[in-house]
């Protein structure tokens, strides 16, 4: 199968883990989703200092700079199914 339906087929299946990943693990998702799809970070990060959500993800997606979109999909299929089978 290509990584890019692995990747897909990991998208879908994130939606229904058996539990809720904890907060790290969401933010490497959304970030590891991020890199995936749009490559490096292209926004500036939140103007409101206070909204902690916002500037957690933009800083997990700037953490993944220079990972190619490929090895992100890959990383991302990974962490799926690690936590599918947790």
């Amino acid at each position: 199968m290509e990584l890019e339906q692995q990747f897909e087929q990991a998208v879908a299946a994130s939606k229904t883990l058996p539990e809720k990943p904890s907060n790290e693990i969401l933010l490497q998702l959304y970030a590891l989703y991020k890199q995936a799809v749009a490559g490096d970070v292209n926004t500036a990060p939140p103007d409101n200092p206070f909204d902690f959500v916002a500037r957690a993800k933009h800083d997990a997606w700037t953490g993944m700079k220079g990972k190619s979109k490929a090895a992100a999909m890959q990383e991302y299929v990974e962490l799926v199914q690690r936590l599918q089978h947790a």
